[in-house]
C-alpha cells in the first residue's frame, strides 16, 4: 500500500453509492429494539478486511470498528442470500461493457459456471493385469 491509499479494505464512496441500493433494508423493531444494527458499510469493510487478511471471523479485531467478526460474517452470509453479490458483478459488468473496457478474449467459462448438459465420456473399465479374476471378498 502506498502512502496516502487507503486500505484495500474501505470501500470507496463511488462504490459503495452503487452497492448501497442493492442491500436489503432491515426495519428497526420498534417493540423490543434491542441493541442499534451496526451500519452496513462498516460490516462491508469487516467483511473485506477478514476476505484480505484471511484470518478467521472471530479474530476480526474490534478496535477497527467493523463490528465483531460473527456480525460480518451473517451480514455477508444475508447477503449472499438475498443476491447483492450476483446484482453488484451484473451491475459492474453492464458499467465495464458501456465502458467498452471488457475484452472478452480473455473469458473463461468453465464447468462450474456452466453446466455440461451431455457429460464428459464414459469411463472405460480398467482392464485386469492379472489372468484370472480377482478372488471375491464377500
Amino acid at each position: 500500500m502506498r502512502k496516502g491509499e487507503q486500505p484495500p479494505w474501505i470501500v470507496p464512496d463511488d462504490l459503495w453509492e452503487r452497492i448501497e441500493p442493492l442491500l436489503p433494508k432491515v426495519e428497526r423493531r420498534r417493540r423490543h429494539p434491542g441493541r442499534k444494527r451496526l451500519d452496513d458499510r462498516k460490516a462491508l469493510c469487516g467483511i473485506l478486511f477478514v476476505l484480505y487478511t484471511a484470518i478467521p471471523w472471530e479474530f476480526l479485531p474490534q478496535e477497527l470498528g467493523f463490528g465483531s467478526g460473527m456480525t460480518c460474517w451473517r451480514r455477508l452470509r444475508d447477503w449472499h442470500h438475498a443476491g447483492v453479490w450476483e446484482q453488484l458483478h451484473q451491475l459492474l459488468l453492464a458499467e465495464l461493457h458501456a465502458a467498452g473496457k471488457l475484452d472478452w478474449s480473455k473469458a473463461v467459462i468453465d464447468s462450474s459456471h456452466i453446466r455440461a448438459l451431455k457429460g464428459g465420456p464414459k469411463p472405460v473399465r480398467a482392464r485386469s493385469t492379472k489372468a484370472g479374476r480377482a478372488p471375491s471378498t464377500m
